[in-house]
C-alpha cells in the first residue's frame, strides 16, 4: 500500500476497526474513508454497491460485524448469521466488481470445530461439529472465508482472510448482556469495587481455556499482512493469536488484581454460576504460519488488561 492509496475501513467504530484505523493513521496513511452505520448500512446490497462505485477504494479492511458473547449468540442466532453473512457478501462482491486491489477479511476463531485437536491449525476448518452456542456466527464467518477463496480462484482477486483469537482492548463493549468474557469481567469487578461488594458472579465453572490478543497487536498484524503479503502467501486464511492460553479462572484472577491494584487491602471472591454454559473447552490457535511470515504480538496479557481497564475508566459512560 502507498500512503495516498484510498483505504476503506469497514467497522471503524468497533474494537477491531478502531484499532486498524489508529494503526493506519500512525503509519502515515492519509486517504482513509469510513462510514457509520447510519451513513451506510452494510447489510443493504444496493447501498454498498453504490458506495463502492462512487468511492472506488484501493484497499479494504473488512472489520465490520455483529459480535457478542455466548449469551447474545445463543439468544439471537438469526441476526448473527444473517447480518454477518450479508455484510461480508456485499463488501466482497462490491470490492471485486469495483477493482479493489486487496481486501482483508477478519473472521473469528469460533469457526473451528468444538472438539478439534489443540492447538487449532488452519486445516482443521470444517472437520467436525461447531460449538452450538455460536454456530450461527461461525457459519457466517466461514461463508465469507469461502467466498474470498472462491473469488481468488475464479476471478484472480487478492482477498486475504485472517482468523484472530479472542480480542480485547480500547473501544471494547462492556455491556453485560452482549460483551465477551474479558470486558465483562472488567466491568463486573469494577462495579463490585466501587459498590463495596465482596463477590462477583461469573458464568460457567472457570475451567475452559482461552487465548487473548490485544486489539492493537491485531491491528499491527493485519496492516503488516496487507502491506507485505498476498492471498497466495496465506492460503485460504491464517490464524492470528499469541499461541498461549490460560483458564478462565486464571483470567479472572488477573482481571481482579488489575482492578484492585490501587486498593490491595481489598479483595473480591468469585461465585461461579454453573447453570450458565462454559462454551468450547479449549480454543488455542496454532500461529506457526503467522510467525513464519515474520510477525509476533508484543503486548503481554496483564499489561493489555491494564490498558483496557484504563480505557474503560475513561469511557465507561459511553461503553456500558
Amino acid at each position: 500500500m502507498d500512503k495516498q492509496d484510498k483505504i476503506f475501513v469497514a467497522g471503524h467504530r468497533g474494537l477491531v476497526g478502531g484499532a486498524i484505523l489508529r494503526n493506519l493513521k500512525k503509519k502515515g496513511y492519509s486517504n482513509i474513508i469510513t462510514r457509520t452505520h447510519k451513513e451506510l448500512d452494510l447489510t443493504n446490497q444496493a447501498a454498498v454497491y453504490d458506495f463502492f462505485a462512487t468511492e472506488k477504494p484501493d484497499y479494504v479492511f473488512l472489520a465490520a460485524a455483529k459480535v457478542g458473547g455466548i449469551g447474545a449468540n445463543s439468544a439471537h442466532p438469526a441476526p448473527f448469521i444473517y447480518e454477518n453473512m450479508m455484510i461480508g457478501f456485499n463488501i466482497v462482491d462490491a470490492a471485486y466488481k469495483n477493482g479493489t486491489k486487496k481486501l482483508l477479511n477478519l473472521g473469528s476463531s469460533c469457526i473451528y470445530p468444538k472438539m478439534a485437536p489443540q492447538p487449532l491449525k488452519e486445516e482443521y476448518l470444517l472437520t467436525g461439529a461447531l460449538e452450538p452456542t455460536n454456530d450461527a456466527y461461525a457459519l457466517a464467518k466461514i461463508s465469507v472465508i469461502k467466498l474470498c477463496a472462491a473469488y481468488n480462484k475464479e476471478y484472480g482477486t487478492n482477498f486475504l482472510s485472517v482468523m484472530p483469537t479472542n480480542l480485547y482492548g480500547p473501544g471494547d463493549n462492556y455491556e453485560l448482556t452482549g460483551s465477551h468474557v474479558l470486558p465483562a469481567m472488567i466491568r463486573k469487578f469494577h462495579e463490585a469495587k466501587i459498590s463495596g461488594r465482596d463477590t462477583v458472579t461469573l458464568w460457567g465453572d472457570g475451567s475452559p481455556y482461552r487465548e487473548f490478543l490485544y486489539s492493537e497487536d491485531l491491528a499491527e498484524a493485519v496492516v503488516y499482512l496487507m502491506e507485505n503479503k498476498d492471498a497466495t502467501d496465506l492460503g485460504e486464511f491464517i490464524n492470528i493469536g499469541t499461541g498461549e492460553d490460560l483458564q478462565i479462572k486464571e483470567l479472572a484472577g488477573i482481571v481482579s488484581s488489575v482492578v484492585y491494584e490501587d486498593t490491595p487491602e481489598r479483595s473480591c471472591s468469585i461465585n461461579w454460576d454453573t447453570t450458565k454454559p462454559n462454551g468450547t473447552p479449549k480454543k488455542l490457535l496454532d500461529v506457526s504460519k503467522l510467525k513464519a511470515l515474520g510477525f509476533t504480538p508484543s503486548t503481554n496479557l496483564k499489561d493489555g488488561i491494564r490498558l483496557s481497564y484504563r480505557d474503560f475508566l475513561e469511557n465507561k459512560e459511553i461503553r456500558q
